[in-house]
């Protein structure tokens, strides 16, 4: 089996003191100013599948930060306006426009990944409600949902297409 371990990289000391690179078990990066083992003072999280958190952390605590996903967008807690009831447009389209009519776009990454069979896209993988378990799109290990995720994500996110034999075999011929 795999072991999963912590990792701390600095110039400065073998201590988790000063400037430096601390990788948790799934793959998420520190980088900034660490204090008696502790995030303190300005540092980043960044997650593998790309999105960051940027804030000021006093004794390993953010006191002031701001998440970015891949795509760039930044959350607001106080105003987010993004994907509200009055505006759906995914944040590509917001900042790239919109493709041409007759052209759908189904995800904010354009062309969407393909999903596996069985399973959904979640967002930052792929879920597979028989397991529980969300992978990366590179099909790494992420995470198991909790009850509430499941539910959330069968009644939310996308789903590969189930078709019958027959539905297939129309399809492929054309």
């Amino acid at each position: 089996s795999m072991r999963q371990c912590s990792q701390y990289v600095s110039e400065a000391s073998h201590q988790m003191e000063g400037y430096g690179y601390y990788t948790l078990p799934m793959g998420t990066e520190y980088r900034g100013s660490l204090w008696d083992g502790m995030f303190h003072g300005h540092g980043e999280l960044r997650r593998p599948t790309g999105g960051a958190y940027r804030a000021l952390w006093e004794r390993g605590l953010p006191t002031q930060g701001k998440y970015t996903f891949t795509d760039g967008l930044e959350f607001e807690l106080e105003k987010w306006l993004y994907c509200d009831g009055y505006d759906r447009r995914f944040y590509t389209e917001i900042t790239s426009g919109f493709k041409p009519p007759g052209i759908a776009q189904l995800t904010n990454l354009d062309p969407p990944k393909i999903i596996p069979k069985g399973c959904y896209d979640c967002g930052d993988g792929f879920y597979n409600p028989k397991t529980r378990i969300v992978v990366d799109y590179k099909r790494k290990f992420l995470r198991n949902a909790d009850d509430d995720e499941h539910e959330w994500i069968l009644r939310t996110c996308r789903k590969a297409w189930d078709l019958t034999p027959r539905q297939k075999s129309r399809l492929y011929s054309q």
